[in-house]
């Protein structure tokens, strides 16, 4: 049976895995203070990872700024994701979905049927899914088209509250 694929407006399915410094991330957990911006790539230091990674990195600040958590998710070891984090000063989360579990439980399709895809997820504090972006050829606009769901997140929140 083929797991849904998650969907804008599905609620995200809670999950905890080893992060890069050995700890655990627990999306609820980090829900309840921030959206978070959740992406999986295919696989660390490679070209388009490594771009899409530094641009994270590099738009780290406006993410903080607009109330996100980003967090990286590939099925690279705990080792693996140190280097690169270190590498590349990576500011944010990696963690290490070893059997694809998170990937499978998100639905998150694969290229060509062997290289896991590139998706990004972005979830509100409410844990529902906002936005799913989905392009392996374009890894710089995961981030672009993340901020700016961001931003409209935030200024609906905004207008809430008024």
């Amino acid at each position: 049976m083929k797991e849904e694929a998650i969907k804008v407006g599905d609620k995200a399915p809670d999950f905890e895995l080893e992060r890069q410094d050995g700890g655990f991330f627990r999306l609820y957990e980090t829900l309840r203070e921030k959206n978070v911006v959740l992406y999986f790539y295919p696989k660390d230091s490679t070209p388009g990872c490594t771009k899409q990674a530094c641009e994270f990195r590099d738009q780290y600040e406006v993410f903080e700024q607009q109330g996100a958590e980003v967090v990286g998710v590939s099925s690279d070891s705990v080792e693996s994701h140190q280097r690169f984090e270190q590498v590349y000063k990576l500011p944010f989360t990696l963690i290490s979905d070893k059997g694809g579990s998170i990937r499978k439980l998100f639905g998150v399709p694969k290229k060509l049927g062997l290289l896991p895809g590139r998706v990004t997820y972005i979830i509100d504090r409410e844990g529902i899914v906002r936005y799913v972006f989905n392009s392996m050829s374009k890894p710089l606009e995961h981030v672009s088209t993340a901020l700016e769901v961001l931003r409209e997140i935030n200024s609906e929140a905004h207008h809430h509250k008024v």
